[in-house]
Parts: C-alpha cells; sequence; structure tokens
C-alpha cells in the first residue's frame, strides 16, 4: 500500500491499537490470536489507562457465580436495565450485544487470563438483581495485569510515551509524537486502527461545551489526563458522535477526598445497608439504589453535600473496612446519633425519625418512602454509625463515536470507516443517558475482543 500522508515512518503492524485500558488491551489479545501483528500505543508512561481506576465491579448476567446464591437472571433482565437507566436512549442493538455477551466474558476472564473474583454478587443501583461481580481486589488491575501479562505472552509490542496527533488521508496512516524523543512519528496499519482512548472526563475545556456546570470547581474520578483528543481527531476525519452531552456523575463522591480519590468501600455499604439524608431537613430524599443519573442529580438539586449514614453491622455484612478512610478524615465514626447530627448541622430529631422509619422498612423488607429494594441481609441502622459527606464528581462520559456491531467506526453519512474501529469509553450510544454500575468494563471487554477480532480478519478496503 502507498503510505502517502507522512514521510516519517517509524512502526508498521497488521493492527494498530492506540490505548492500553482494558478495552485495547482485549482488542490487541484478539487481533493477535486472530493472526494479526499488533502495536499498541499508549500516551502515558504507564500502561492500564483509565482502567486501573475502576473499583473492580464487572456486571455480568446469568453466571454461576449467581446461580450459587440463588440469583435468578438473565442476559434479557440485563439489558432492560440498561434500557431503562439509559433513558432508553441506548444504540439497543449494542446494549444487547453487552448484555448476551457478559456471561461469555466471565468465562473469558476466568478460563483464559486467570483473573480471580469473589465469588458473591452483589447489587448496584440501577440493577433489577445481584449481578456485579467483584474482582478480588476491589481494582481493574485484576484486570489490567493478566492482560497485560497475555500481551507480553504473546509478543504484542507496547510503545509509551506516544501521543495519537492525527489521522492521515487513510485511517490506517496515524501521525503520534512521541514525548520521550521529543519529534513526531509515523505508524502504519495494514488492515486495521483500534481507537480506545477513553472518555473526556478529565478534559474540563470539552466537557464545558456539553455541561456548563462541570468547570474545573466540579472533580474528577478520572486520570486528569483522561482527555478528548483521539476522539477529536477521529471527528475530524468524518466520525460521527453521539451523546457527547451525557456525562455521569459518581454520586458517592465525597468533597473531603483528596486528589479525587474514592471512599470505594464505604458506597459498597451506605447505598445498599444505609441511607442518604439531605443536611438541611435531616430526611432521606431518593432511593439510594436508583441508578447514578438520579442520585447525582437528587444531591446536585440539593445544593450542597448530603450526608451519607450506615452502621458497623452494615460494614460487616458488606466486609468492607473503614479504617484507612477514617485516618484520612473521610468517613466519620460516631458512638450515638446524636453525636452524628451535631457533627453535620443536622436537625437531630427529624433524623431519628428518618432512621426510625427506615428501620421499620428495613424489618419488613420494604421500603414505603423510595421504594429501595431492600437487602434479605439488611439489619436496622444503630450505633456506632458511620457517615461521609458526598457530593458528585465527574465519573464518565457516555458519549463517543459512533460504531455498529462490528465496532466499525460510523461516518456522518452513516456508513462504516473501513480500516477504522473503536472499543471502550471513546465510544458512544451504547448506554443512552447514563450507564450502570459495573458495566464500563463489560462493554469495554465485549466490544474490545469485537475490535480485535475484526480489525484483523476483515479485508481492508480503500477509502475513495
Amino acid at each position: 500500500m502507498d503510505k502517502s500522508t507522512f514521510s516519517n515512518w517509524d512502526t508498521e503492524a497488521d493492527v494498530v491499537v492506540v490505548g492500553s485500558g482494558v478495552a485495547g488491551l482485549a482488542a490487541a489479545v484478539e487481533a493477535k490470536n486472530a493472526g494479526a501483528s499488533v502495536v499498541v500505543l499508549e500516551k502515558r508512561s504507564s500502561c492500564g489507562g483509565n482502567s486501573i481506576m475502576s473499583d473492580g465491579g464487572v456486571a455480568l448476567a446469568g453466571t454461576d457465580f449467581q446461580k450459587q446464591y440463588g440469583i435468578l437472571d438473565s442476559w434479557e433482565l440485563m439489558y432492560e436495565d440498561m434500557l431503562r437507566a439509559g433513558l432508553n436512549m441506548n444504540d439497543a442493538s449494542l446494549a444487547k450485544i453487552v448484555a448476551q455477551q457478559s456471561n461469555s466474558v466471565l468465562e473469558w476472564l476466568t478460563e483464559y487470563l486467570a483473573v480471580k473474583f469473589r465469588h458473591k454478587p452483589i447489587i448496584f443501583g440501577g440493577h433489577s438483581v445481584p449481578r456485579i461481580h467483584l474482582l478480588h481486589n476491589f481494582s481493574g488491575t485484576a484486570i489490567v495485569k493478566p492482560l497485560l501479562s497475555k500481551v507480553k505472552e504473546l509478543g504484542i509490542e507496547i510503545k509509551t510515551n506516544i501521543c495519537l496527533t492525527k489521522f492521515g488521508k487513510d485511517v490506517r496512516e496515524i501521525e503520534v509524537y512521541d514525548k520521550k524523543e521529543n519529534q513526531a512519528r509515523a505508524v502504519y496499519a495494514n488492515t486495521g486502527v483500534v481507537l480506545a482512548t477513553g472518555g473526556f472526563g478529565g478534559d474540563v475545556a470539552f466537557r464545558i461545551l456539553h455541561d456548563a456546570r462541570l468547570t474545573s470547581t466540579v472533580g474528577n474520578t478520572n486520570r486528569l489526563d483522561t482527555t478528548a483528543e483521539g476522539m477529536l481527531e477521529a471527528i475530524k476525519i468524518g466520525a460521527s458522535s453521539v451523546h457527547l452531552e451525557y456525562i455521569q456523575l459518581s454520586p458517592w463522591s465525597s468533597p473531603d477526598e483528596k486528589r479525587d480519590k474514592i471512599a470505594t468501600e464505604f458506597f459498597y455499604t451506605v447505598f445498599p445497608y444505609g441511607i442518604v439524608v439531605n443536611p438541611l431537613t435531616g430526611k432521606r430524599f431518593f432511593n439510594e439504589l436508583a441508578d447514578r443519573k438520579i442520585r447525582a442529580d437528587s444531591i446536585l438539586d440539593v445544593g450542597q453535600p448530603s450526608i451519607g449514614i450506615a452502621d458497623l453491622e452494615g460494614m460487616n455484612i458488606s466486609g468492607h473496612n473503614m479504617d484507612r478512610y477514617l485516618s484520612m478524615n473521610i468517613v466519620k465514626r460516631f458512638e450515638d446519633l446524636e453525636e452524628l447530627a451535631a457533627a453535620y448541622s443536622l436537625p437531630y430529631q427529624a433524623l431519628k425519625e428518618t432512621i426510625d422509619r427506615y428501620n421499620k422498612y428495613v424489618e419488613n423488607k420494604k421500603d414505603e418512602s423510595w421504594q429501595k429494594p431492600i437487602p434479605l441481609d439488611a439489619k436496622p441502622l444503630h450505633a456506632p454509625y458511620y457517615a461521609m459527606r458526598l457530593w458528585p464528581k465527574v465519573h464518565y462520559t457516555m458519549g463517543g463515536v459512533t460504531i455498529n456491531a462490528k465496532a466499525q467506526v460510523i461516518d456522518n453519512n452513516g456508513q462504516p470507516i473501513k480500516g477504522l474501529y473503536a472499543a471502550g469509553e471513546v465510544t458512544g450510544g451504547i448506554h443512552g443517558a447514563s450507564r450502570l454500575g459495573g458495566s464500563s468494563l463489560t462493554e469495554c471487554l465485549v466490544f474490545g475482543r469485537i475490535a480485535g477480532k475484526n480489525a484483523a480478519l476483515q479485508k481492508f478496503t480503500s477509502i475513495s
């Protein structure tokens, strides 16, 4: 093929993957297994992308783990939950693929990559049943590290400190910037490019264009360099985009966290086994297991941080330890309710009535106020209590380039851009207006694998 755009050629492979998060690494592995030579380009000095920031929950439906605990689930139910959370704005065909292939993702992770999970699935907000499968260390590294080991085993080259700067006239021609050598280079893909550059949660300037509330004063749970440049370069060559205005905020974040760390263990307890109260009234004001958009918007509407309250019993049931967050003064322990109310300037009598009412709901396993699905193992709240201030931060961007079922990037005329594929958070449409918790890693694995296979196998036809 004629390499007509650039002259400073440095690297050539059948498949070039841009980004080394879970989507990119899964694509690289599958492309290699399909017989292609592969190179992965990563703009950071280390691999893993934003995936390593994950808390390690993966949404999977109809699994053996669920059956062991008598949890009845199916891909159809997960699909319905995805559409409901997405306000039925999802690309239904893509959402269905994620749900349908979620069980096979578990098989691939455990059997091919030897990824280890905790056995008991839990429930996240917006899901109908417990289907969140927890990685053994509560971190996306439990998937990233086995993927990197497999990449090394297969002989796939990863080039770090390499930033995508532009596509050529032929999308298989890519110009990159080598940060170590401080110079531009060109990379050529014989059959296809997989764009897996992630979302734009850390790109303040770009996200303000789509949601004026999300200035630099709003925190971010992503890596700060989770930015839009990869997606924008695809858009410049004609890729269509969708849902850029839908930016998900995390309802579990705290303004007391430093450097945007997330008190993960607390939200695993407070939402299923505790309550969140309005700081002005001391009363609950939403279903703590509603989807993320409902919870985050409800907290923002109050206009100041809300208070999440759990107890020691809930901590023991969920299996999470608060010592780390207590020492950081993010989570606080209180020996009685009066002490808790005073610490957060909550009206004590209203708070007491709220907890008394909630405890009756727990005993009856029916929330008559907000229809929260009370876990079967939940127990009434009592001292000692644990509490944390909650204020949303930018967490996930639902929008991105448009893809089809083959993970091909679609142009503004509705046609596939030959040779260009995409997977992960850089894509849009799958989750509609709001993503269900735990479904990001699922999506990255499902469409990363699809993109890698098709980039390797589909014969390239030059773009006219």
